[in-house]
């Protein structure tokens, strides 16, 4: 457990300190400047600027609007993730009730059912680069076909373009009567909610968090690190840059935190694992369709043949 508290502690990627080093090393650098400056010609004039930017009220202003950064930003990465739980739920459960709920009396009917059910597996990989701003990758145009994957090329939004053909077939289902009024309802709930995941998803993209905190919070910051060594450099001197390194990269490191988690959607590896969200998704999907209900027994796809042949042997 030891080794691997320090191994986590110096781990570089998902971490920040490549990003904000830079800018450290530049205020520990001011610092050496201010340090020999004031080897040279005391800068007893200038400590009134340390001592403005290090009382009290300065710090207590500068802590709330980092915690509210890091708060905020947090927030929008939960949110981002119990919207994405719920996609997954609605999509499982929707994927069952197509399955067992919708009868498929002929071979295009079956065919009208997979296509459907891979649907589901299209609108998470689709919300995916939606949300990314990226185009309908390979992996989406080997699940449908040819001419709905065109459309969704040319879709403004293709998460919901899928969703109207989803909401398409049910009712197609429901007046070939291979699908009651209830079950109807309860389908297009699930539909409902997979909406309501995607357009909080979007919410969380289009509605970044007031430029004005993050303008006002890096300003503080600055003026924080500049005024901070002319404080220090009468007690620690030469030392002024080293901690200057130090206090910069504490601040820095925070605040670029909160701008990494902000937009939880991307390929950073701070950012949600949508990848392997798909993937689950996929899997689940898989299953379902891999399932067949024989007589008043349900059994994987495996044992179907088998127990064809003894029926008609029978």
């Amino acid at each position: 457990m030891t080794l691997n508290w320090f191994a986590q502690a110096f781990r570089l990627k998902g971490s920040v300190a490549l990003t904000v080093l830079p800018r450290s090393l530049l205020f520990g650098m001011f610092g050496f400047l201010v340090s020999l400056l004031h080897y040279f010609y005391p800068l007893l004039s200038l400590k009134v600027l340390g001592d403005l930017t290090t009382n009290v009220v300065f710090n207590l202003v500068l802590g709330l609007l980092l915690v509210f950064r890091t708060n905020s930003a947090y927030d929008r990465y939960w949110e981002g993730r119990k919207a994405w739980g719920q996609l997954v739920f609605n999509i499982r459960n929707l994927a069952r009730e197509i399955k067992l709920g919708i009868a498929a009396s002929e071979p295009a009917d079956e065919t009208e059912k997979q296509i459907a059910l891979r649907l589901l597996v299209t609108f998470a990989l689709t919300t995916k680069h939606h949300l990314r701003q990226e185009p309908v990758g390979r992996e989406v145009s080997d699940l449908i076909p040819e001419t709905q994957n065109s459309m969704l090329e040319g879709s403004r939004n293709s998460p919901l373009e899928i969703t109207l053909w989803l909401g398409d077939y049910l009712q197609k289902q429901f007046q070939h009567n291979h699908l009651d009024s209830m079950r109807l309802v309860a389908l297009n709930g699930m539909l409902s909610n997979m909406v309501e995941g995607l357009t909080s998803c979007e919410r969380i993209l289009r509605t970044p968090i007031p430029i004005a905190y993050a303008i006002y919070l890096k300003r503080l910051i600055l003026i924080y690190c500049v005024g901070l060594p002319f404080h220090l450099v009468d007690d620690i001197g030469w030392l002024t840059g080293i901690s200057l390194v130090i206090v910069s990269f504490i601040l820095f490191g925070v605040d670029q935190i909160g701008d990494d988690i902000e937009n939880p959607f991307g390929c950073d590896a701070n950012d949600l694992p949508l990848d392997s969200i798909c993937d689950t998704v996929k899997t689940s999907v898989d299953q379902v369709i891999e399932f067949m209900p024989v007589g008043d027994r349900s059994l994987p796809l495996a044992f179907q043949s088998e127990k064809l042949e003894q029926l008609e042997l029978e």
